[in-house]
This record gives structure tokens, sequence and C-alpha cells, in this order.
């Protein structure tokens, strides 16, 4: 559908990338990725026509449609969610007023018989099954069902967009761009303003979408449910890899270390002939030699290997006052905004140590408990806060709170102590701060620049208790790494208010789910909460299908029913068998299809196998394969689960 060629992008001096080719097919799950500053983003605003490159060509199929979402845009704050969301069906509605206009131009008109009333109806006829095939009678359901998925309740559509913060804004950009149905959809860093449950939907929606699909993100669990390829950007050049995440991580490692080898090899070559130069430079009998040793020299093209920064950067927090063992204690606290409860009856207490997550949707009440805990709202109830407790917040206005006159580095040589002063640019690094964007004075910087130095500021400071909200939205991969692994070996107490599943993954130990006014507590990690939470709706939907009244109905049918009902079970049982085999059939095929996998990705791991395109193919194919019989093995399994 798109075709990259000899991609070049230039600023200043130095290329930003460069002979960047290739392919997004229709169905194509792209992950873009790479080092921040490595222009995955500028490859997002190439592919979607707002820039152009330097060199090269992007060439769209012709009818292509392009839907592409920027981390930051200029919001409306004219119209209703509902009238806002709309906008994404103009084209229905100008459809509409079309077919409208014929209409009325049939019923004036009076000469039934003439040859251009009968191309008038055949016009109409067209136009009004193509405004039914786009959806014209039933787009309204379709956005209730895309902003509901996003997390609006249905009491939000008729409020202005203006009452939204710029994070709910985004998701109402994001359900536009959903509901045009794009051929090609063009993310960048799309779950920064969802939570959990909106990110499992837009994941689900992604899966199941009809077009291509090409994403920046530093949500891992996100781009590995969702995408069949990654593409890389580093060192200037594009590596194309048929392949999820997880295992383009893998491939990358091996082709790193087959780059060390020939970069290796060509440096001992190099040195040879130099040495051979040197050696024989002022023997006329050499001469000959010598000069064709150099004319060699000027033609060996310089092997580059991968960036990879193996520096193990480990931030260690500064020592503080041991605290009470028992920071937070809630007994019935309450709080509301006139007739509206945010949440009542909140009884928790937090050990110390504890690491836990504060998860629900948006608006259910996590920021409003950690503001009630930080005494900077009131509320009704008892909220006790332990003994000797320093609590280290980190919030979105936190980036505010920084001096604008100061560079970035500054701002943490104020802070930090001991050794860790002398580590300061590693840590500046980490975070993003690498070379000159240390000496950058703060006012100049983003907002998600601003919080990631405010970030770093926090975890230099001496603290017992640190609450964290939303912590990784403007962090890299390897700066939640970094992050993660400092907030582990902290040996004070925790909350996060996250959405980020990897990053809490192995962090938390509980988790304080918050919804429908209430706080409820599950003990263990992330992925058990989420395990038993998906377990128990399904329990409530088998509910709402079964209502208690089916039984007693099935009770009262008349003899001749029943005598009827047997023999419409024996067709039933007729049909269980065949589904049943159906079934065995499907898990037979994807077991041989794994097995043909494993050996493929067998001699993919080979440093022949690794460079052969062709492999990558086979493997793709295979990989549709599984999944197109996955997917007829998941119909019959619900039709069966249906019949029994």
């Amino acid at each position: 559908m798109i075709s990259v060629e000899g991609l070049k992008v230039e600023f200043g001096v130095t290329p930003l990338f460069q002979d960047v080719s290739f392919v997004i097919n229709r169905k194509d799950r792209i992950a873009l990725v790479g080092k921040n500053g490595a222009g995955k983003s500028t490859m997002l605003k190439i592919l979607s026509g707002l820039q152009q490159p330097t060199a090269g060509v992007v060439a769209v199929q012709r009818g292509i449609t392009i839907g592409y979402l920027p981390q930051v845009m200029i919001l409306s704050d004219t119209r209703t969610v509902m009238a806002e969301a709309e906008m994404a069906f103009e084209h229905i509605f100008e459809l509409q007023d079309k077919l409208a206009k014929m209409n009325q131009e049939l019923a004036d008109r009076t000469d039934y018989e003439s040859e251009s009333y009968h191309e008038l109806i055949d016009s109409f006829t067209h136009e009004n099954e193509r405004f039914l095939m786009m959806g014209g009678t039933n787009y309204k359901a379709e956005i209730e069902r895309t902003l509901t998925g996003l997390g609006f309740n249905r009491s939000d559509f008729e409020r202005p967009t203006s009452e939204f913060s710029g994070g709910w804004r985004m998701r109402i950009e994001l359900a536009k761009l959903l509901l045009r149905r794009p051929d090609v959809l063009l993310l960048d860093e799309p779950t920064n303003h969802l939570d959990i449950e909106s990110i499992q939907w837009l994941e689900n929606f992604l899966k199941v979408s009809s077009g291509a699909v090409v994403l920046v993100s530093h949500d891992r669990a996100f781009i590995n449910n969702v995408t069949n390829r990654t593409i890389e950007i580093s060192c200037g050049r594009a590596y194309d890899y048929k392949v999820s995440y997880n295992e383009f991580v893998v491939l990358r490692k091996e082709r790193r270390e087959q780059q060390l080898r020939a970069y290796e090899n060509q440096q001992k070559e190099i040195k040879e002939t130099e040495d051979f130069i040197d050696r024989f430079r002022y023997k006329a009998t050499k001469a000959v030699q010598v000069q064709s040793r150099i004319k060699q020299l000027e033609k060996i093209v310089p092997i580059e290997v991968d960036q990879e920064d193996t520096a193990t950067l480990r931030l260690k927090f500064a020592p503080a006052m041991r605290s009470g063992n028992y920071p937070v204690i809630c007994e019935g606290v309450k709080k509301a905004y006139g007739e509206h409860t945010v949440f009542h009856d909140v009884d928790l207490t937090i050990n110390r140590g504890e690491k836990v997550a504060f998860v629900g949707k948006n608006g259910e009440g996590k920021s409003t408990l950690v503001k009630c805990i930080m005494d900077q709202i009131p509320y009704e109830g008892k909220l006790v806060i332990g003994h000797n407790v320093q609590i280290g917040y980190f919030a979105q206005n936190q980036a505010q709170l920084l001096d604008d006159n100061l560079t970035v580095f500054d701002t943490i040589d104020r802070v930090a102590q001991g050794d860790i002063r002398l580590r300061i640019r590693d840590i500046l690094g980490a975070f993003m701060f690498g070379g000159e964007a240390s000496d950058k004075k703060v006012k100049v910087l983003s907002g998600g620049e601003r919080s990631r130095l405010a970030m770093i500021k926090l975890l230099l400071e001496p603290v017992n208790f640190l609450i964290l909200d939303e912590p990784t939205n403007h962090l890299d991969m390897r700066s939640k790494d970094v992050l993660k692994d400092a907030i582990k070996e902290f040996d004070g107490t925790v909350i996060v208010v996250s959405h980020d599943r990897e990053f809490l993954d192995g962090l938390v130990t509980k988790v304080y789910e918050f919804g429908g006014g209430l706080v409820r507590e599950h003990i263990g990690g992330i992925y058990d909460f989420l395990q038993k939470k998906q377990m128990e709706s399904l329990n409530e939907l088998q509910l709402t299908q079964s209502p208690s009244g089916q039984k007693e109905k099935l009770q009262e049918q008349p003899l001749t029913e029943k005598k009827l009902s047997y023999e419409a079970q024996k067709e039933q049982n007729k049909k269980i068998r065949k589904l049943e085999k159906q079934i065995a059939d499907c898990e037979n095929r994807i077991a041989r299809l794994e097995e043909e996998v494993k050996m493929v990705e067998a001699k993919m791991a080979t440093p022949e196998g690794a460079s052969d395109m062709e492999l990558y193919d086979v493997h793709q194919g295979l990989k549709k394969q599984i999944s197109d019989v996955e997917e007829e093995w998941e119909t019959l399994s619900l039709e069966l689960e249906e019949m029994q």
C-alpha cells in the first residue's frame, strides 16, 4: 500500500537516516523502534505526508487513506464530545446531503419517462447503496462503542470537550481517527493517555482492524500484543524484521554480534594493510605493491556497529530516615465534589517497604486519593501518615516547579550528593539528556523533557516513601528500565499510579483497583490482578446471558415440546461430535505448524540464516497460517461452547 524507496532526511550536516527502503502491506502491524532521536516520529510524519524527506520517494497506492495520531496536537474546544467524534463521519454527512438533494429532485420532476430521470434513479440507487455500506445508518452506535471503549461514560457524550483534560481530548482525537477506518494507521505513543482497560480495548481493536498499523510506543506489552513486524532505525539505517518485538530483540542481538565480528575482522585487515604500507613505503622494489595497498585502503567502506549502550547504569536512592511500620492508614475515607462521590468507605493499610499499584479507569479517583495522602485537598474520614514518613511525590505538575533559569545539569547538581555527583552526566544520558542537552536551560525544555528532569531530581532526594503518578509517560524503554531497577532496590514504600503493565510487572506486590466509588485490594502482581479481573468479568457476562428466570421457564414446557426437544437433542449431539472432530484437527495442524516454525527459527539463529531474508518470509508465512488456524479453532470452540 505504501512503498518507501531510498529515503534520506538531513537536519544540518549529519543525516538523521539515509537509504531507507521498505514496503507497508495490508494487514501489516509494524512497530517502529529505535533510540530517542533516531527519527521514529519524523518517519511517521513523512509517511503521513506532513513532512518532506531530503531525498527519496514515498509512493502511496491510489485510493489508500492514511490516519495519523501525533504525540501532541492542537485540539478543538468548540463542540461536545459526541459532536467532535461525529466529525469523523463528515464524508457520510456530505453523501447524506447529496442523497437528500437527489431525492428532492426526484420528487419535484415529472418527466418520468425521460432518459435523464432514469439516470438520476440509477445514480440515487448507487449512492444510497454506498451510503448504507459506509455505515450511514448506524454510525452513532459505532461512535458510542468506540468512545466507551476508550473510557468515556455515556453521560460524557454531551459535555463540551473544554471540560476535559488534554489527555482525555487526545482520546477523542484517537476515537475520531479509529472511526474513520483509514487503510493505514500511524500512531505515535497512542497509550500515553490511556488506562489499562482502554489499552486492552485498543489492542483488540487494532488486532481485528482490516488495515495496516505503524506505531511508535514505549509500552513493551502493547507493541508485543499488537505487532507482527518490527522496523528498527539505528545508525541512520532501517532494519526490517518480520517478527514481533520480543523476537526482534533476540535477532538484533545476533545481528550486532555478527557486525562486531565483521568490524573486528575489518579493523584487523586495515591494521595489517597500514603496517605493510609503513614498512615498505620507502623501498623502491615494493612501490607498486604499496600503491596498490593504499588504493585498497581507500576503497574500504567502514563497517558500522549498531549503537548500543552497554554501560550498566544503576541508580540508588539517597539514604533516608527509617519510617514507621505503617506509612499510610485509611479508615472510611470519602471524597465528594458536591453530589458527585469520587470514592467512599476506603479502608487500606500500606506497610513499610510495600510497593503497591493504584489502577482503574481515569476519573475513578486514583490521583484524588494521592492528593488526599499529600494533604492537598480536604476529605472525610480518617487518614494517618506514619511516623518519620518523608514523601517524594511525582505528578505531572511537578515539572512546573523546576527553576526555569537553571540548566539541566545544574538542576541535578544541586540535589546530587556523595559519589553520585561523579555520575551526573551518565544519569542524564540515561534519561535522554546526553551531550549538549545537559546544558539546555530548563525554560526551553518541552513538557516531556521537564517531566523527565523532575523524575531524575526526585530519584536523588532522600525520601522513604515514593508516590509516582504516571511516571513512565515520557520515558523510553531504557529509561523505564533504569527507573524500575532503582525502585526495586529502594528499601522504602512505593505507590505507583500507572497504566503501564510491563513497568508494573515484577515491581508491585499488591494492587488497589479504583472503580464505582470503591477501592478494592488485590494481593499479587499486576498480571495476577488482570487474570483475576478477566475471570470475574466473564462470570458476570455469563450471568447476564442466563437470567435467573430462564430455568423456571424451561421447566414449564409442555410434554410435546419435550419430545420435540429430544429429537433436536439427537441432532445437536451429532453436530457437537462434528465440531469436536474439527477442533481436534485444528489443534493437530497448529502443532505441526509450530514444529515447522521451530525448525525455521533454529536456522534463523545461525549466522547464515540471520541474514537470509527468504527465511524471514517463510517464518512470517507460517506464523500467518498458525494465526488463521487459531482463529478457526476459536470460532469452532465458541460454537461448541454455545451448543453445550
